[in-house]
């Protein structure tokens, strides 16, 4: 990680103390900004009462939803088991056949 510039004359020779920086041209000196809390654990996702999902839950559609062109998935569909990813759509899996991927805000648990 790089020393920040400093805020009063933008100089960049700083001095890292434990819990703070100090600017070696004009003497200022600033609290470090709290680190960021990185997750270690596996994420948790959570349908749309709130229930936790897992990999091979089965869940259904709580409303239709379209899928580019004419197709829709009706409301009420259950899908087969699913695969929880990264990314937007938390949730991969087949729905009616056809294969797609889902935000956990429009299903519930099966």
């Amino acid at each position: 990680m790089s020393n920040p510039a400093c805020p009063e004359c933008t100089m960049e020779e700083v001095i890292a103390h434990p819990d703070k920086w100090e600017c070696v041209t004009c003497g200022f000196e600033w609290k470090k900004a709290p680190e960021e809390e990185v997750a270690d654990g596996p994420r948790i996702v959570k349908d749309v009462y709130g229930v936790v999902l897992a990999d091979g839950d089965c869940v259904v559609l709580i409303k239709d939803l379209k899928l580019g062109g004419t197709s829709v998935l009706k409301g009420g569909s259950k899908s087969k088991p699913i695969k929880l990813g990264e990314g937007d759509h938390e949730i991969s899996c087949k729905v009616d056949g056809i294969a797609v991927g889902l935000k956990a805000c429009f299903v519930k648990k099966a």
